[in-house]
């Protein structure tokens, strides 16, 4: 299983990524570890997350997510999948 997700980041900027251990990639970006874009501004919130059966798959919805407007980003995490804390 993948998950595509959305985190806040502190200065208030959203990131989308996937991974197939969300815990674990959280940690990462935390830590400094994860994707350049976060690095520096963390510690990051998750705020949405969404299944996905495969890679493949995840990779097409972390596309279609990143296309989106940022108010519409904000509506889906607010109506949206509410990501684990």
């Amino acid at each position: 299983m993948w998950i595509v997700y959305m985190v806040r980041c502190r200065d208030g900027t959203l990131y989308t990524g996937i991974t197939d251990n969300l815990p674990r990639r959280l940690a990462a970006h935390n830590a400094g570890r994860g994707a350049k874009y976060t690095r520096g501004r963390g510690p990051v919130e998750p705020v949405y997350t969404e299944n996905c059966p495969d890679k493949s798959a995840a990779l097409r919805r972390e596309r279609e997510l990143k296309r989106l407007p940022r108010a519409r980003k904000l509506a889906l995490c607010s109506s949206g999948t509410p990501a684990p804390t």
